[in-house]
């Protein structure tokens, strides 16, 4: 198939009648995704204490399912283009789905560790499968306002999975934090199995590239990895620092690999393309700092405001209407105003709503606070992914939204080691001076990044260039 019938199919895709129904429930699935990335935390003291779980065993409870989705997202991106990515969807979705069920009846630190490697395993195949069928299926201004939408319920769900953690551990318990996947992927199965069109998979002869997979997976877990132990431990122990040596070693190996095989996983070229860079850059930025946005407020709200889980969550609505808010006014001005324009403003905007609690903190002007600076980060998810994939081919949307997502995962690991380590004090102590130290610090690089955004993202008259 030449590229130009590549792009009248694609046309011809953003015309059907359903999009917006499955866009609907694509973006459901993706909310269950990140809704599991917090909706845990709040649930760790009780499952621990049920499960008679170490601090061990529940650091790795979250950090299973992270390693698992960061590392695999590539590998699923690159599947979907091969082979379509209807079936990679509902794989993944089913695999999720599964892995929630048997985490929920775990009665052991392995079954609980397991089923959390193997949600992540479904969440990598589901996450840019799904994010490719959205690019395919829209065009032009409407896929501007898709992505909006796919980003409002992504950030939404991060913010919602604190207030539905507390709901559910202080009502039916932990367990159905993760139970609550399973009617609800079912359903959203059923009904895409019956209604997601056959797209197109882009195979041919090629052949997926494991050994590239295997090098990747290894490279970001590696990272991701370092990231946390950066967290608990310091930059400065020699475990981070063999971990993130090993992780950039890895992804030097991977570049040299993909130069040198026929079939590479990623097409080298892609991650030279500066709308390319400059999404994925936004797109890293935006998920640190807003990580760091949920670690410190949820910290702060329980440790030193004394708030209990469920009060906590009440307090995090206003973050997420913010962060949805945001992500649909950046749907719908990001074609007028120019992606450009878009993020710096969204970079600042956050970086103004950092800065309140930096110099003094209190539960009402925190949450006002971070809630406006949410909504810039609302508006710097839709930038990140409509510059990185709007001049994207078909037959690497898959891919291109694997990027992607890898970045995301590998931001959040970044943003929790980077704000546990500043915010350290508080931690242990309840006192805010080191949640005071961690906003600033927040504040500063959001700051930078808008510098740096109004560099690297292409301008408007220059958006038609690929390179």
């Amino acid at each position: 198939m030449t590229d130009r019938t590549a792009e009248t199919g694609t046309a011809k895709q953003a015309a059907d009648p359903r999009r917006w129904r499955l866009l609907g429930l694509l973006g459901l699935a993706q909310f269950m995704l990140i809704l599991d990335v917090t909706v845990v935390a709040i649930a760790l003291p009780y499952m621990g204490a049920d499960l008679g779980l170490g601090r061990d065993a529940l650091t790795w409870v979250v950090s299973a399912y992270t390693l698992a989705f960061g590392g695999l997202m590539l590998l699923g991106g690159r599947a979907a283009d091969l082979f379509g990515p209807k079936p990679v969807v509902l794989a993944g979705l089913a695999t999720f789905t599964v892995a929630s069920l048997a985490t929920g009846l775990a009665t052991s630190a392995e079954l609980a560790v397991g089923g959390r490697v193997a949600q992540g395993v479904g969440a990598a195949m589901l996450s840019p499968a799904a994010l490719s069928i959205v690019v395919r299926l829209f065009d032009g201004e409407e896929r501007n306002r898709a992505l909006g939408i796919w980003s409002a319920l992504g950030a939404g769900g991060a913010a919602i999975g604190v207030l539905l953690g507390g709901a559910l551990t202080a009502g039916p318990g932990w367990e159905w934090v993760f139970l609550i996947n399973v009617p609800v992927g079912i359903v959203v199965a059923l009904v895409l199995a019956r209604q997601l069109p056959a797209l197109p998979a882009w195979g041919g002869n090629v052949r997926l590239d494991l050994i590239g997979a295997l090098v990747v997976t290894a490279a970001t877990g590696l990272l991701i990895l370092g990231f946390i132990e950066a967290g608990d431990e310091g930059w400065t122990s020699s475990r981070t620092i063999a971990l993130l040596v090993g992780g950039v070693v890895g992804y030097a190996l991977l570049v040299g690999w993909l130069r040198r095989t026929r079939h590479p996983l990623i097409d080298p070229a892609l991650l030279y393309r500066r709308p390319v860079l400059s999404g994925t850059f936004v797109l890293f930025v935006a998920t640190g700092l807003m990580v760091a946005v949920f670690f410190l407020g949820t910290f702060y709200l329980q440790s030193a405001a004394g708030h209990g889980p469920l009060t906590t969550g009440l307090l995090f609505l206003p973050v997420a209407a913010a962060t949805m808010i945001g992500a649909q006014l950046g749907g719908r001005l990001i074609g007028r105003l120019g992606a450009r324009t878009l993020g710096m403003t969204g970079l600042l905007i956050a970086a103004a709503g950092l800065a309140v609690p930096a110099f003094g903190m209190s539960t009402q002007t925190t949450v006002v606070a971070v809630s406006v600076g949410s909504a810039g980060l609302g508006v710097l998810f839709v930038v990140a992914a409509a510059t990185a994939l709007s001049q994207v081919e078909p037959h690497l949307a898959g891919v291109a939204s694997g990027i992607l997502s890898t970045f995301h995962e590998l931001g959040a690991s970044l943003g929790a080691a980077v704000m546990s380590g500043v915010a350290a004090a508080s931690l242990v102590d309840g006192t805010t001076a080191g949640f005071e130290r961690a906003y600033l610090v927040a504040t500063v690089i959001a700051a930078l990044a808008a510098v740096v955004a109004g560099v690297l993202i292409p301008g408007r008259p220059a958006s038609a260039d690929t390179h």
